[in-house]
This record gives structure tokens, C-alpha cells and sequence, in this order.
């Protein structure tokens, strides 16, 4: 099932529109180049739509927010949405200022989305609105894995996305299946926009196989946490973070689909 979903991603090569976090721009692109894709960053009002139009799958991520970044994001999304591109979502941040919950909100209310990926604290601001004073560093350790499978189960019927809940455990789920993934390494938290990676992975997985969102999704989060413990088994004794970061880069690269169907970690639950 996961190797098919990458097989179809080298195959169809798709492009995919990121308005991207600043911080982890270069990183997503050379993610989307690593598993076949390939990434536009277009992230101005003016010519958003069009760029969106020329693509085949579209990534909001609204970190390093602006109200001018905001229109942009919508402007995409609503474009994405009229072509029938999927559009995935990663609310970066989103209750630790009024502002990213305020635009969390604005894009829940105006687009459709394929999928959602983000840690428990920013799915329980999407979902209840509460405020999420960590920002980007909170994940699974904050709430009970039982708390945040209901939050996510929730927000996917609520949203019809796809919901990714990203931590120690990874989640899963449509709304109503539900996998819990074991793939990873604690050292991927040292690198700055893992996160944003999966979300541009998730969008080239999702876009090359939109008649399987939820196990697209699976094979994208798999495929992920098995880069980041195959970068670590590469680390030399002066390697660092840095090093890391290209390791899980070139992991992905290098990953085919019979290494990740064999290493993938995952059972479905309730």
C-alpha cells in the first residue's frame, strides 16, 4: 500500500505551489526534489492564483504570517479549490498570537483542505480555539494521546480533511480510521522545520495519489520518521544538526518503495 503511493510520486513528478514559513523555504524545496516532486514559492497576492493554476498541488503554511501573506494564502487556496487541486495545511503557530487564530480560522472558513498537519497544541487551537503559548516546539507530550486522537478525529469530520497529529507518536486519522505511527527520532526536533518538511511531502504524496488521501498521508508521515532514524544510523561522532538536516534530505532521496513499505511502523486503532 505505502510503496505504491511513492512509486506514483516519482512517476507523476508533481509540482507543487508552497507559500512557504521563510525559515524552511530551501528546506521544503529540496524535500519536494528528494521524492520526485518539485516546488514554485510564489508567495505574492498578485500572481498567487496564477502560479497555483500552473501547479498541481498546492502547501499553506502560515508560519511567518502577514496580512499580506494572508491574502496570498487565500487567494491560492480558493484557486486550488476551483481547479480541484488538493490543498494541504500547516497552521504553523496558530494559537500563539490573535493573529495566526484569527487566520487559522479565516482559512478553515474559506478553503478546503485535503489535509492538516500539525502538533496537539495548534489542533486543539483549531479546533477550540485555546492558545498555544509554545508555539511550534508543543507536541504529543502536552495532552494524552487519547485527547489528541479525539481532537483529530474531530477537526478531519468537521473540516473533511485528513488530520496529522505530529509528536513522540504520530497520528493519523480520516475521522474515522485511525493509524498511529512509530517511525522517527527524538534528534528531529533539533532541526528546525521537520515539520514544514512533512507538510510539502505530505502535499507531493496526497497530489500523486488523490484518490487515497488517508493512506497517501500514512505512507508521507512513514516515510518521514523512517528518514529521520536512517539520517541518525549516518551521524559520525562530530556530525551535528546541521548534518542531520541533509541526512533525512538525502534519506528521502534515496528511499524506495520496498525500503518503506519494509520499515514503515504503524497499526491502525479506534
Amino acid at each position: 500500500m505505502l510503496s505504491e503511493v511513492i512509486a506514483q510520486i516519482r512517476q507523476k513528478k508533481p509540482l507543487i505551489h508552497c507559500i512557504n514559513n521563510h525559515v524552511t523555504s530551501n528546506d521544503c524545496a529540496n524535500i519536494l526534489l528528494a521524492c520526485g516532486g518539485s516546488a514554485i514559492m510564489a508567495d505574492d497576492p498578485d500572481e498567487v492564483a496564477e502560479v497555483t493554476a500552473m501547479c498541481d498541488g498546492l502547501v499553506l503554511n502560515m508560519g511567518t504570517p502577514s496580512p499580506r501573506k494572508l491574502e496570498a494564502l487565500l487567494k491560492a487556496g480558493k484557486e486550488a479549490n476551483r481547479l480541484g487541486h488538493p490543498v494541504v495545511l500547516d497552521p504553523v503557530g496558530v494559537g500563539s498570537s490573535s493573529m495566526r487564530k484569527a487566520a487559522g480560522a479565516t482559512l478553515l472558513d474559506q478553503v478546503r483542505f485535503a489535509a492538516i498537519r500539525a502538533n496537539a497544541a495548534e489542533i486543539a487551537t483549531l479546533v477550540r480555539g485555546t492558545a498555544a503559548h509554545r508555539g511550534v516546539d508543543t507536541d504529543l507530550e502536552e495532552a494524552s494521546v487519547d485527547a489528541v486522537k479525539t481532537l483529530a478525529k474531530w477537526l478531519s469530520l468537521e473540516t473533511g480533511a485528513v488530520v496529522i497529529a505530529t509528536g513522540d507518536t504520530d497520528i493519523v486519522t480520516d475521522g474515522k480510521t485511525l493509524y498511529r505511527v512509530h517511525n522517527g527520532h527524538p534528534m528531529m526536533k533539533t532541526v528546525t522545520g521537520s515539520g514544514c518538511q512533512l507538510s510539502a511531502l505530505l502535499g507531493a504524496c496526497i497530489t500523486a495519489n488523490p484518490e487515497l488521501p488517508l493512506e497517501a498521508a500514512l505512507a508521507a508521515v512513514c516515510a518521514m520518521g523512517l528518514a529521520g532514524q536512517i539520517a541518525h544510523g549516518r551521524l559520525l561522532p562530530l556530525d551535528g544538526n546541521a548534518s542531520y538536516r541533509n541526512y533525512i534530505i538525502d534519506a528521502i532521496c534515496n528511499l524506495t518503495p520496498e525500503a518503506l513499505e519494509k520499515g514503515a511502523q504503524y497499526e491502525m486503532d479506534s
